[in-house]
């Protein structure tokens, strides 16, 4: 298809003398999306991890604010910005303010 794979890419940073491996702990998954059935099952184990723990994948915002990166008070800015969605509402209660 004349596209690169991950491996591909890791085999250049490796050449480079670039390559840093870090080991995933428990937690996290890989999810091989380059088909329109892997997206499928990659978006449905998404939404399966989101309803039974009632947290949102991957929520930048989030990782941003346990990190410290940003602020409670920015944290909620986005927050009210998506108020109307699932989404906004989640920043909304990590914030303190819902």
């Amino acid at each position: 298809r004349g596209e690169y794979e991950i491996t591909d890419l890791n085999r250049i940073y490796m050449e480079q003398s670039a390559l840093f491996v870090e080991q995933m702990s428990r937690g996290f998954a890989w999810l091989d999306t380059g088909t329109h059935d892997s997206l499928l099952e990659a978006s449905e184990f998404v939404r399966v991890i989101q309803h039974r723990q009632g947290t949102h994948v991957a929520c930048i915002e989030e990782i941003a604010f346990e990190n410290g990166w940003i602020s409670k008070k920015q944290l909620k800015a986005f927050g009210e910005k998506f108020a109307k969605t699932a989404y906004g509402r989640n920043l909304l209660k990590l914030a303190g303010a819902e």
